[in-house]
């Protein structure tokens, strides 16, 4: 695999450059994109679901994105560690019925030394919003 920088160890402004790249991937809503910054054999705990490689990821996130309209994140970044990162996040996004949703939560990121996500640990909550109290918005392409 080719390097993925910044790498490991990371220094804050890598740490943060990383936390950047994540966001940007996660709102392509690529599940294909997303899933190339992690090891083959990664390691997730999203919520109450263990998932374990990149072909897991992948559906998981195609199921996430079907249910989850218009999902619009912000990650935050919080401490960082030799090859470990830990971020905060939150999201925004609607489900079939148009009831609108603010997922929130943290993430402990774990890398190996060519710059892939390891380990992914997610705790999340949601809560349930009205239009008027969405924080993220963006523009769809025509």
């Amino acid at each position: 695999m080719n390097p993925r920088p910044p790498l490991p160890p990371f220094t804050e402004e890598t740490a943060k450059q990383k936390v950047q790249m994540a966001e940007d991937a996660w709102n392509s809503r690529d599940p294909e994109r997303v899933s190339l910054a992690y090891t083959p054999g990664t390691e997730w705990r999203n919520r109450a679901e263990f998932l374990h490689g990149r072909a897991e990821v992948v559906e998981f996130l195609k199921s996430k994105w079907a249910k989850e309209h218009d999902y619009r994140l912000k990650k935050s970044f919080w401490a960082f560690t030799g090859n470990r990162i830990a971020v905060r996040f939150e999201y925004e996004w609607h489900d079939d019925t148009g009831q609108w949703w603010r997922s929130h939560g943290n993430e402990n990121w774990e890398f190996d030394e060519h710059g892939y996500m390891a380990k992914r640990y997610a705790s999340i909550n949601d809560q349930k919003i009205g239009e008027a109290d969405r924080k993220f918005r963006w523009e769809r392409a025509s």
